[in-house]
């Protein structure tokens, strides 16, 4: 995924770009992901998160910014995309190149918005890699687009860096989480109004039974 380091330094402007029909910045739909796992998962029980596929670390700025108590880390395969990462990220947490030079033991690992540049074949590594940097109990949770919104695979056409991208269904990710030794599998639709339907934002947290979010968030935990 080195592929992203012609992206780095444009890469909040070109998301922005392709989610211009939602009105949003790329940092609303990060604020979004950090303020559902907080609400979700309890800021005050999260001591150390990993965002895996930090990218320029958009994600982790408001991961920090939700859970000012807990410790962000990141990792990704793009050395330009980290050498974006804000100095005040990097004085608290760890990021880079090598998975294997960080933590173990995090309460929260997130993959955002990454699986659907990685090849099918290769899906399931990724989720293993990820359970054995959990703490026994501790969370893995997947935000990806969901494939049967059309202003989703739309957005997705209209982004430079997702070429390449193989849009997963939810009933995949449950697949990954089950087969990799996760329980309590929990998922919720997400991302439902744009800004000029923002007034009806504040009932979005009661419809992630709805399979029209633009995007899903799907979970297990790494029982002991």
């Amino acid at each position: 995924m080195a592929e992203f380091d012609p992206y780095s330094e444009s890469y909040r402007a070109l998301v922005t770009q392709s989610v211009r029909a939602s009105g949003e910045p790329s940092e609303y739909f990060a604020a979004y992901k950090a303020k559902y796992l907080s609400r979700r998962f309890g800021s005050d029980k999260i001591r150390a998160v990993l965002d895996y596929g930090c990218g320029v670390g958009v994600l982790a700025e408001q991961l920090k910014l939700q859970m000012p108590g807990a410790r962000i880390d990141g990792f990704d395969p793009s050395q330009e995309s980290l050498d974006h990462i804000p100095a005040a990220l990097r004085r608290q947490g760890s990021f880079g190149l090598d998975l294997d030079t960080l933590d173990v033991n995090y309460d929260l690992v997130v993959i955002a918005n990454v699986l659907h540049h990685v090849q099918p074949a290769v899906r399931e590594a990724v989720f293993r890699r990820a359970f054995g940097k959990l703490a026994s109990g501790g969370r893995l949770v997947v935000f990806e687009h969901n494939p049967w919104n059309p202003l989703t695979r739309w957005a997705v056409s209209q982004c430079p860096f997702d070429g390449d991208a193989i849009l997963l269904k939810s009933s995949e990710v449950r697949g990954l989480l089950m087969r990799t030794g996760f329980g309590q599998l929990l998922r919720d639709f997400v991302v439902f109004f744009p800004r000029w339907l923002a007034p009806l934002r504040p009932i979005e947290s009661s419809l992630g039974w709805v399979p029209l979010g633009a995007q899903y968030a799907f979970s297990g935990v790494k029982l002991a």
